[in-house]
């Protein structure tokens, strides 16, 4: 009885859904656009932590050493600095890694590789590179820098110069600006999702408004609640459903077009020259394909359903 009950149910509102072609048409292109709004939100986010992560990973700290500084006290003020629970990552750049960077970056540049050879001595110093793991975290470093001030064995200090100050400008507005995108990207997100819910709603009840009659018929031959609302929460689940997959395959398109049409629209013609925008989408919606499959789909089939229950419930007095 359960199953036959079930079964009516399903074909009711599979037949419901194709009879409303153009209500069904239509709540299909708004909870697509609902979603597609969602979809965006959802690379628009992915795509910002890239580039935030990017633009962390930009700024640093440099420690500059004086030439003659011994590579055995840098070496001990690198662990002394690995221990601040402020630092995400050090790198010791050797006088010689230096140079040798230098020479691969300016061998072609005969003028350039020609006084380096008339200089004779390697003039570069040894340094360190240090990242915090916040960008508000990096005055505390210099400060400990500061405070710390190394010295030689006759007592002259090895720390030529510390890049902090060229780097706090920047360090400091970075570090207003992400927690601000942040909080902005959040706001707008819920914003337009309300929208689209609103917008959804609307669409559905019209749907169900439409079937008033219908609906009173059938209550006055004495069928149940259940049986009432149940073809329109099917038709409300299939709209869920169909406006999902296209949604997916929209952001599939998009993902997978992204890099040619940010560089298009960026004006660059070498992928090499625009590496935070190449893959970043694609990768993301092939690694996360999963959540995001059941977050569109589940989402959909949740707003198309309920709204339909609630829709036939509140508006047509079943």
């Amino acid at each position: 009885m359960i199953f036959t009950t079930f079964r009516r149910i399903t074909r009711t509102g599979f037949v419901n859904f194709w009879r409303n072609g153009f209500l069904s048409f239509a709540a299909v292109i708004v909870m697509t656009l609902a979603l597609v709004t969602l979809g965006g939100i959802i690379f628009a986010g992915a795509f910002g932590r890239s580039l935030i992560a990017e633009v962390k990973d930009k700024v640093d700290i440099n420690v500059y050493f004086v030439l003659d500084a011994p590579e055995q006290d840098i070496l001990t003020l690198k662990k002394d600095i690995e221990r601040l629970p402020e630092v995400s990552r050090i790198e010791y750049v050797s006088r010689e890694q230096t140079l040798t960077q230098f020479k691969e970056k300016w061998q072609s540049n005969a003028l350039i590789m020609q006084g380096l050879e008339e200089i004779g001595a390697n003039p570069f110093p040894a340094s360190l590179n240090i990242k915090a793991n916040d960008p508000g975290q990096y005055a505390s470093i210099a400060s400990f820098l500061g405070t710390k001030g190394p010295a030689d064995e006759d007592g002259a200090p090895i720390i030529e110069k510390v890049n902090y100050q060229q780097n706090k400008l920047i360090i400091d507005r970075l570090g207003r600006i992400i927690p601000a995108v942040e909080q902005a990207g959040a706001i707008v997100a819920l914003v337009l999702l309300i929208v689209a819910v609103i917008v959804v709603w609307n669409t559905i009840r019209l749907i169900v408004y439409t079937s008033k009659d219908e609906i009173s018929v059938m209550k006055l031959v004495g069928a149940s609640n259940i049986y009432v609302r149940g073809p329109l929460v099917v038709s409300g689940v299939m709209y869920g459903v169909l406006s999902g997959l296209i949604a997916l395959l929209c952001m599939a398109a998009f993902a997978y077009w992204s890099d040619a049409f940010v560089l298009r629209f960026a004006g660059v013609q070498v992928a090499a020259d625009f590496e935070l925008a190449v893959n970043v989408l694609s990768r993301y919606f092939v690694q996360n394909f999963a959540q995001i499959f059941i977050l569109i789909m589940g989402i959909g089939i949740i707003l198309g359903g309920l709204s339909s229950y609630i829709a036939a419930r509140r508006y047509l007095k079943v």
